[in-house]
C-alpha cells in the first residue's frame, strides 16, 4: 500500500525542487521531516507541508502505522512557464521566465 500527495503549480524552480527531494528519497518520514526543517532552501517549506499531506492521506485513508512509513517516491515535473517582459536600455526588453513546478510525494509502509 501506498499513499499519495500532490502539489501543483507551485512557484518555484523544479531544478531547485529537485536538490532538496534528492535529500529526502527512500528516507523514513521522521527523518525526512527533520532534514526538511532544518535544510535551509526555498523549496523546504513547501515540501515540509507536502510530506505532512501524504502522511496524514496514509494513516487516515489506508490506516497505515506512521512509525514504519518511509519515502518510497518523490519527484518533481515542470510545470507551465510564465513568460514576463523585463525592460532594458535603448528601448529593448528581456523576456523572464517563472517556472513552475509539480511535485509528488508518495510514502510506503516498510514490510
Amino acid at each position: 500500500m501506498e499513499a499519495k500527495a500532490t502539489l501543483n503549480y507551485t512557484r518555484i524552480s523544479p531544478r531547485k525542487v529537485g536538490l532538496v527531494l534528492d535529500l529526502i528519497r527512500n528516507k523514513p518520514v521522521d527523518l525526512a521531516a527533520a532534514i526538511l526543517k532544518h535544510t535551509p532552501k526555498a523549496a523546504c517549506e513547501d515540501l515540509e507541508k507536502l510530506l505532512k499531506s501524504a502522511v496524514a492521506n496514509a494513516e487516515n485513508n489506508f490506516n497505515m502505522d506512521k512509525s514504519s512509513l518511509y519515502v518510497s517516491q518523490c519527484y518533481v515535473t515542470p510545470g507551465p512557464i510564465l513568460k514576463r517582459v523585463r525592460p532594458s536600455s535603448h528601448g529593448r526588453a528581456f523576456r523572464v521566465l517563472k517556472r513552475t513546478s509539480h511535485i509528488t510525494i508518495v510514502v510506503k509502509e516498510k514490510e
